[in-house]
């Protein structure tokens, strides 16, 4: 197992590195210079050439990406191109406002999808059985977007229950309106992710009712509970573990959609912002932090699924002697 982690952790730094790479490239054939985010409009020719020169955007771009590189070992996500503030706080005051957003949306839509795959599974004769199959489709076609606009026009224009965006100026210094303002945002996310999720739940569940050892199991005396606790259980969450990793990264790059929807200043509308104004370090220090967050979960859902199934842990030792 040791060798295993030691592999993977290899991995996930090369991966990091090419994740860099292309980031860096990919950003800097984006149309726009940002030196006009730094000058008026009618600046002349000599002006934005002097921005570009602060910045240092006239620079050989490998000279920028070995300085930008070098930031980073240090951990040093740069300095923004317009407010000329560090990003790296930035970041994370921003991460505030988006990790318990998705955390939150994740564990919302695991405790309404694990059960209702099952039962979708396990009463797939019935009525109900079937009306679950057929929610959870209609919600997969469900922009996340549209589904984040309906509940605001229900429950903050219309009941007037909730506020409609925004967050406490205070943060996280004023807990309760904190929570209020995620509720909204938490519940879209997690109806949308709970679709996908029971649709996974459901197949995998399935496959263990189909068993020949779970019908062993029973032909022996146990119980359906029983049985399920001893032999169904891990067998079944094997699978749904890596969509449960796959989901979460997901939720996190796609926050940024219910971040606008909501108002929310989160990673999502500083991503925007600085797209719109082609801060290049705001925008690499947002999509690397995304991309680590993405291949650290990655790395968890993998070692979990290790630990969860011994027969992966054997493959495992198999292949290292």
């Amino acid at each position: 197992m040791l060798r295993y982690l030691l592999r993977r952790f290899v991995f996930l730094l090369v991966s990091l590195a090419l994740a860099s790479v292309v980031l860096f490239v990919l950003l800097r054939m984006l149309p726009g210079d940002p030196a006009n985010a730094l000058t008026s409009v009618g600046a002349t020719p000599e002006q934005i050439e002097a921005a570009r020169h602060s910045i240092g955007s006239d620079r050989p771009l490998p000279e920028q990406f070995v300085h930008w590189i070098g930031q980073l070992t240090r951990g040093d996500l740069g300095t923004s191109f317009v407010s000329s503030l560090p990003v790296g706080p930035e970041v994370t005051a921003r991460l505030d406002v988006t990790v318990p957003l998705t955390l939150a949306a994740f564990v919302l839509a695991v405790v309404i999808a694990v059960p209702a795959g099952f039962i979708a599974a396990r009463k797939r004769h019935t009525w109900y059985g079937a009306l679950l199959s057929g929610v959870s489709q209609l919600g997969i076609a469900i922009p996340v977007f549209w589904l984040g606009m309906i509940l605001i026009a229900v429950f903050a224009l219309n009941a007037g229950w909730l506020p409609a965006g925004g967050f406490p100026q205070d943060g996280w210094g004023e807990p309760a309106q904190a929570v209020r303002s995620l509720v909204l945002p938490v519940l879209t996310i997690a109806l949308v992710m709970s679709a996908s999720l029971i649709r996974y739940v459901r197949s995998a569940t399935l496959d263990v009712l189909d068993s020949d050892y779970l019908r062993t199991a029973r032909a022996l005396g146990s119980s359906f509970s029983r049985a399920m606790w001893r032999h169904g259980l891990r067998n079944a969450s094997v699978p749904v573990i890596s969509v449960l990793g796959m989901e979460l990264a997901s939720t996190l790059l796609g926050a940024v959609v219910v971040e606008s929807v909501f108002a929310l200043p989160g990673l999502g509308s500083l991503l925007a912002t600085g797209i719109a104004q082609h801060d290049y370090p705001v925008i690499q220090g947002v999509l690397f932090v995304s991309t680590l967050a993405v291949l650290l979960i990655g790395f968890t859902a993998d070692l979990v699924q290790r630990i969860v199934d011994p027969r992966l842990r054997g493959r495992l030792s198999g292949g290292a002697r």
